[in-house]
C-alpha cells in the first residue's frame, strides 16, 4: 500500500503540473513486482489527461538500405553487420509515390523517408526534396531520418515542405561509445538542434536491451527533455543474427513497458511512440502499450525487420477505445 500511494502521488504531481527528477525517476525504474501494474495504470492517467485518446500512426520506408559507413552496433546495415539484407541505393520517385499512396489509403498521418549511411547528400538530397513535396501532396505528414544533417540541408528540405525530423540519440552519452565509434552523441545532438534550428518538428528517442543500465535509460530521457524534442520513439533491441549484438536476449515484456511508463511520466506532454521490436518483445503484451502511457506507433514492417498490418494496428486501437 506505501508503494501503491509512492506512485500514485508521483503521477498527481504529474497530473498538478510538476517535474519529477532524476530521484524520482531511479524510485520508479525499481519497482518490480504487482508494484508495476501500479505504474502503468498512473502512466496511463497522465497520458489520458495530457494526451487524449488520440493515437499518431506513421510508416517508415526504407529508402535506401544497406553499405552503410558507421559502425552501430545493433543495425543489420551496419558496416560491422555480416547480417543477410537486401541492399540499393536511393529508391525511385514513382516507387515512394506509391508507397506513400498505399499509406495513406491505411488510414496513416505521417510517412517518413529513411536512408542508410553518415547523412545523404548529393544528387540524392536534392531528389529526396522532390520526394518529399510528392509525399506532401498526398495529404500526408512528410517525414525523414537521413543521418546527420546540418541546417542549411534540413532548411532546404524544410521548404520543400519536411515536417519533422529523426535523429535518434539511442541511449545514454556515457554509454554511446558501446554502441557506436565512427559518429558521437555530440554529433547526435548538433544534428537534432539543427533541425530545430531550421523550423523543423523533431522526432527523438532510443533503443533498449542493448545491455544499458536502467541509469542510462534516465539519463537518455532527462537528455530528450532538455532538447524538448516532440516525439520520442522508443525501440526494443531485436538481437538479428550477423550483428554484433546477435547474442543479447530479448527484454521481458513487462521491463519493455516499464520504459515506457517512466518515459511517459518524465515526458508526459510529448508523443511517446512505439517502434522497432514491439511485436517481437512484447509479444501477447502488445496491446498494454497505451495502458503503459504510450500515444503512438509504427505501423507495417521497419527498416530490415517485420511489424504488424495498418489494419491489425488500428483494430487494436479501436479495440481500446481510442482514436487514430
Amino acid at each position: 500500500m506505501v508503494l501503491q500511494e509512492a506512485i500514485r502521488d508521483l503521477g498527481e504531481k504529474v497530473l498538478c503540473g510538476g517535474s519529477l527528477s532524476e530521484g524520482d525517476a531511479v524510485f520508479l525504474s525499481e519497482i518490480s513486482g504487482t508494484g508495476i501494474f501500479d505504474l502503468f495504470a498512473t502512466a496511463n492517467k497522465v497520458r489520458e489527461h495530457f494526451r487524449g485518446k488520440k493515437i499518431g500512426l506513421c510508416s517508415i520506408l526504407n529508402a535506401k538500405s544497406g553499405a552503410c559507413t558507421e559502425d552501430c552496433s545493433f543495425c543489420a546495415q551496419s558496416s560491422k553487420s555480416r547480417s543477410q539484407i537486401e541492399t540499393y541505393p536511393l529508391l525511385p520517385a514513382d516507387v515512394v509515390s506509391q508507397r506513400a499512396l498505399e499509406a495513406k489509403k491505411a488510414g496513416i498521418k505521417r510517412f517518413s523517408l529513411v536512408t542508410s549511411g553518415r547523412k545523404i547528400a548529393g544528387k540524392d538530397l536534392l531528389s529526396i526534396k522532390g520526394m518529399i513535396q510528392e509525399v506532401g501532396k498526398l495529404g500526408l505528414l512528410p517525414c525523414a531520418s537521413l543521418g546527420l544533417l546540418k541546417k542549411e540541408d534540413l532548411s532546404l528540405l524544410k521548404a520543400a515542405g519536411l515536417e519533422r525530423y529523426h535523429n535518434n540519440l539511442e541511449t545514454s552519452a556515457g554509454f554511446f561509445r558501446q554502441i557506436c565509434t565512427t559518429h558521437s552523441y555530440a554529433d547526435k545532438v548538433r544534428t537534432i538542434e539543427a533541425a530545430k534550428s531550421a523550423g523543423l518538428s523533431v522526432c527523438s528517442g532510443g533503443i533498449f536491451g542493448m545491455g544499458e543500465t536502467w541509469k542510462d535509460r534516465i539519463d537518455l530521457v532527462f537528455a530528450l527533455k532538455k532538447l524538448d524534442v516532440d516525439s520520442v520513439p522508443i525501440n526494443f533491441l531485436i538481437p538479428v543474427k550477423g550483428t554484433p549484438f546477435a547474442r543479447r536476449g530479448l527484454l521481458h515484456p513487462f521491463e519493455a513497458l516499464k520504459v515506457v511508463s517512466l518515459f511517459r511520466l518524465i515526458l508526459p506532454r510529448k508523443e511517446i511512440r512505439i517502434c522497432g521490436g514491439r511485436v517481437q518483445v512484447l509479444g501477447e503484451f502488445n496491446s498494454m502499450i497505451f495502458l503503459a502511457g504510450a500515444d503512438g506507433m509504427i505501423t507495417g514492417n521497419y527498416l530490415t525487420t517485420l511489424g504488424r498490418s495498418p489494419e491489425d494496428d488500428i483494430r487494436l486501437i479501436k479495440i481500446h477505445g481510442l482514436i487514430v
